[in-house]
């Protein structure tokens, strides 16, 4: 369940309209809900209660720091993937020791940061990062806490760019040679093995992918402590699909009881990486229509908004419900909704059967919370967006719109440019 609905016509999100927030901070914006994330957030967390877990969300999907506040509000965990995702959820007041890090390409500085920072534990990635940890950690006269993440080669079904558990993908440890690496791990002096690490794909809508990895992942285990390697943490990443068009994702509480039913040991804790699921239809994008343009048997309509605001369409040739914010009742026509990019990707839909628009009228784009506006940006040196979060009757801005002077912040003209 979300919290965008209409009365009278009118789209509300929880009990503020929603155009009243675009007279107020102009077009286009990220719109979220809070009783939405925090709803979304515990039905996730709630259908675990009965086992030892740990929830935390996926900070790539949307790393605005009142979110992640949200989300550490409600005692919630954080998985990064880079110093700048760990400054942020330090920023928002998360506890250190309910951070994991994932990520193939993890640089000295940011291992460092961590290490410093004593977060939970480094999901490693290749064999030649389980040995640069293991030295940055001896510099430091730390002792960093590793999972391994292995690479299962299970089939997660959903789009190929967010596949994540296949031979031919980048991510993890093949499962294989997973035991290798664990022992290489366990004789090194700095790292501390806490567990194992997995995260097959993303936008799954179907429960069997997440069985089949935990199996072979309780194989892994159970070898592993045959070779005295003890696990505590069993990360299983995230991944489970939301609604955009016609999908029949799981509930959580199916998820969860497939899950449970699978895991190895009680004295496991079970750490969980949800993102889309939680952040996905928490939010929407606003746009106004700047021009309608009829070209044949087609029309264009024109908006504000563009693929630097919202990449999803363009990347993946995803589908985002596109509702007008107040309902005219006028007839429905076939319609591109673009944007003002100059690119032939720059697009929300294609020959999509919506309500006819006027000029200055505002559309919500549907699903946008995750993965909206943290893959934002300046292309055609546009101002990003401003993001705002609701809450019962009054709406916060969280995140100021840019302004043109941001666009050059940080450029400079070097000396000899100046020079006549």
């Amino acid at each position: 369940m979300h919290h965008f609905h209409y009365k009278e016509d009118n789209l509300y999100c929880e009990n503020v309209p929603v155009s009243q927030v675009a007279f107020e901070v102009g077009t286009p914006f990220y719109l979220y809900s809070h009783a939405t994330l925090r709803q979304h957030f515990r039905a996730l967390d709630d259908a675990f209660d009965s086992i030892k877990h740990l929830t935390c969300f996926s900070v790539k999907a949307n790393s605005n720091i009142a979110i992640l506040r949200l989300f550490a509000r409600e005692g919630g965990g954080m998985d990064i993937v880079s110093g700048g995702e760990l400054y942020r959820v330090l920023k928002a007041g998360v506890v250190p020791n309910k951070i994991v890090y994932s990520g193939v390409g993890k640089q000295t500085e940011d291992i460092e940061y961590a290490l410093q920072s004593d977060i939970l534990m480094f999901n490693v990635e290749s064999p030649l990062e389980i040995l640069k940890l293991n030295e940055i950690s001896g510099k430091l006269s730390k002792k960093a806490r590793v999972a391994i993440r292995v690479n299962p080669d299970v089939d997660p079904e959903t789009h190929p760019y967010i596949s994540t558990g296949l031979k031919e993908n980048k991510f993890g440890i093949d499962i294989d040679d997973a035991l290798e690496q664990y022992i290489v791990a366990a004789n090194l002096e700095n790292l501390e093995i806490s567990g194992i690490s997995c995260h097959i794909g993303s936008q799954l809508t179907q429960v069997s992918p997440f069985v089949d990895s935990l199996e072979k992942l309780n194989g892994l285990i159970g070898t592993l402590e045959a070779n005295g390697i003890n696990i505590k943490y069993l990360d299983l990443g995230g991944g489970l699909g939301i609604i955009y068009d016609k999908e029949t994702p799981p509930h959580p509480r199916e998820y969860a009881a497939a899950i449970k039913r699978g895991l190895p040991s009680k004295e496991l804790t079970l750490i969980l990486e949800p993102g889309r699921v939680i952040m996905g239809n928490g939010g929407i994008l606003v746009t106004k229509v700047l021009y309608t343009k009829p070209a044949g048997e087609k029309t264009f309509f024109i908006v504000d908004a563009a693929m630097n605001d919202l990449m999803r369409p363009c990347l993946y040739d995803s589908y985002h419900m596109i509702q007008p914010v107040r309902k005219s009742g006028r007839e429905t026509v076939k319609a591109d909704i673009v944007g003002p990019i100059c690119e032939s990707g720059d697009f929300f839909a294609k020959g999509r059967e919506i309500e006819s628009c006027r000029q200055d009228e505002l559309l919500a784009i549907m699903s946008a919370g995750a993965y909206g506006f943290s893959m934002a940006s300046n292309y055609n040196s546009r101002p990003r967006a401003c993001e705002v979060l609701v809450k019962g009757d009054r709406f916060y801005t969280i995140r100021q719109r840019e302004t043109f002077k941001d666009l050059v912040n940080g450029e400079i003209i070097p000396d000899f440019l100046e020079k006549e």
